[in-house]
């Protein structure tokens, strides 16, 4: 039934191009078949005409038009073929692609945390790119082979259907020896694309992480990493070489032996006077045309192969289901108070992984500004992440406005909800199109003015192009301060009811760390928030802080009640500042 459903898959990105589909394989089967005349007719010129006293001319120069008329059809029909064609190849690509991109839109962090991004890259880019050869000629191959194939044997039978039968013996056998090395060749094929996935992913990983290789002066252990993903796709394309060299290879002497035959039968068969001379011309300009169709299927598997590995690994994301995705009955969240309720949660990543952590409870009043504290791994930025549900509850329920969040559609859900994160990632791109990110409608004036709010407008108004400056692949033109600016104007932009604030601050120095925090500060007016803090120094004024443990919730309280009762909460902070 799987197999099934993915033929009628593959199949589906052909109808919105029927007419381009069999305009195509008309013109195929045209250009097919136009070459089965020119063996007949040179039969029958070399047979009849040029045997008759006197050579009629007339009719010599009207086959001869004939034939000139048939390769101009025959050219207009190949130039179609390999023109609109390809472009309609090309057409079904950009639709897979774009689908497969849409469907990486869907996949919840779960995934990405057990795929390389190299190999996702060569998934939409190498694997469809094979396939565009096959929803091509994979049609049309099939159809002028099984035109020029079955035509030959028809036309050939009729001349002499001994010598037919010695010929197409050999086919039956040619047929099992493709078989056997089409399967050898695909289980190859599918190891070159993982082979070449591993390449990719070794220089995404190498690439992303160049300054850090550089710092440490490990150029040439990056290499040796490099050449073993490389050596092992050598190793892969050898062996497909292999099987390849021994196919083509293996069908190129059956095609010879089909030649052979038909000299040495057909000079026999002339000796007894079975066949003629001009009928054994025919026959040997009729066994290129049969020998032409092999070749074309010889193609056609290697293109088959590749394709079909290809769509495989396309349907293997395709047919992974997001784990996270709106319920049927999901509904809209509008007007949004910010009154967020943790009701007993716990998280575990998955039924093998022990609880991150268990029956957390919170209540957390509209407006309210909440820190989470505690040391690393205990699960505060686990506990932010089910909010916007990038991760979902394990146990328990998470409540905004007395709704289930799994109950509200996720679009909705993450319009409400702004985050700042510690690793602020720009796009590559202008500064504005980077806080526009925020809200892709603002017209400039909403941009400047979030980015006023931000404190970000002066140093931006500094740069040598200001709001048009270019940000550096991953903004790496900017200072750590700043890029945490624009990621703060961003969500002033966008103006969400809902605010997480993951370490927004612990990667900057001190100077930078007071601005930002000023910034922060007033970004939350009036907002919910939840703030991560690694320095508790920033969360002083915070409502209530909650120290989290690997037991959940050990302590609740303001900056001063939780010191008085020098519990977790004051050894961390005294930890933080003995030296004062």
């Amino acid at each position: 039934m799987k197999m099934k459903g993915r033929f009628r898959k593959f199949l589906s990105y052909y109808k919105p191009y029927k007419k381009l589909f069999f305009t195509d394989m008309f013109c195929a089967m045209v250009a097919a078949a136009i070459t089965l005349v020119f063996p007949m007719l040179t039969r029958y010129i070399t047979g009849v005409i040029l045997i008759e006293s006197p050579i009629d001319l007339k009719i010599i120069y009207q086959l001869g038009l004939i034939m000139v008329v048939l390769v101009i059809i025959e050219f207009f029909c190949n130039f179609y073929v390999a023109y609109q064609g390809h472009v309609m190849g090309t057409y079904m690509e950009r639709d897979i692609r774009n689908e497969l991109f849409e469907h990486y839109q869907k996949l919840s962090f779960s995934f990405y945390d057990e795929q390389k991004t190299g190999q996702l890259m060569s998934r939409i880019t190498n694997d469809i790119f094979s396939l565009t050869e096959l929803y091509h000629h994979g049609p049309e191959d099939i159809v002028i082979s099984l035109i020029k194939f079955v035509g030959a044997f028809v036309i050939l039978s009729t001349i002499n259907l001994q010598l037919t039968l010695i010929v197409f013996a050999f086919i039956p056998v040619m047929g099992g020896f493709a078989l056997y090395y089409n399967k050898k060749m695909k289980k190859a094929f599918k190891r070159n694309k993982q082979r070449i996935g591993d390449i990719n992913a070794r220089i995404e990983d190498n690439l992303s992480g160049i300054r850090v290789v550089k710092s440490f002066a490990n150029e040439s252990k990056e290499m040796d990493k490099f050449q073993v993903e490389n050596t092992n796709f050598v190793n892969s394309k050898r062996n497909s070489y292999l099987y390849m060299a021994k196919y083509h290879s293996g069908l190129g002497v059956f095609t010879s032996l089909i030649t052979v035959a038909v000299i040495f039968f057909g000079a026999l068969f002339i000796s007894q006077e079975l066949i003629t001379t001009p009928d054994l011309i025919a026959f040997v300009l009729y066994i290129a045309n049969l020998i032409e169709p092999v070749k074309k299927l010889i193609n056609f598997t290697e293109q088959f192969q590749e394709g079909a590995t290809g769509f495989e690994r396309f349907m293997e994301i395709l047919e992974i289901q997001p784990d996270i995705q709106d319920h049927k009955d999901a509904v809209e969240l509008k007007d949004v108070q910010g009154h967020i309720e943790f009701h007993d949660v716990g998280f575990r990543y998955n039924e093998k992984n022990d609880y991150v952590f268990q029956h957390i409870s919170l209540d957390v009043k509209p407006a309210d500004y909440i820190a989470l504290v505690g040391s690393s791994g205990v699960g505060k930025t686990t506990i932010c992440s089910l909010l916007p549900r990038f991760y979902e509850v394990s146990e328990g329920a998470i409540t905004i406005d007395g709704k289930d969040i799994r109950e509200v559609k996720l679009a909705s859900l993450r319009e409400n909800i702004g985050i700042v994160q510690q690793d602020v990632y720009l796009f590559a791109g202008t500064i504005m199109d980077n806080i526009r990110y925020g809200k892709f409608g603002a017209t400039d004036e909403e941009v400047i003015e979030a980015a006023k709010q931000a404190n970000a407008h002066d140093f931006i108004m500094e740069l040598p192009e200001g709001y048009d400056t270019d940000c550096g692949q991953r903004g790496v033109k900017l200072s750590g301060g700043q890029k945490q600016r624009l990621s703060i104007a961003r969500v002033f932009l966008k103006n969400p009811p809902i605010l997480i604030f993951d370490e927004a601050t612990s990667a900057l120095d001190n100077e930078s760390e007071h601005i930002v925090q000023e910034s922060l500060e007033s970004l939350a007016k009036n907002r919910t928030t939840f703030v991560i803090a690694h320095r508790l120094s920033t969360i002083k004024n915070a409502k209530r802080i909650c120290v989290l443990t690997e037991k959940g919730i050990e302590e609740e309280g303001t900056h001063e009640e939780l010191l008085e009762r020098q519990g977790q909460y004051a050894y961390l902070y005294n930890m933080q500042f003995k030296d004062q």
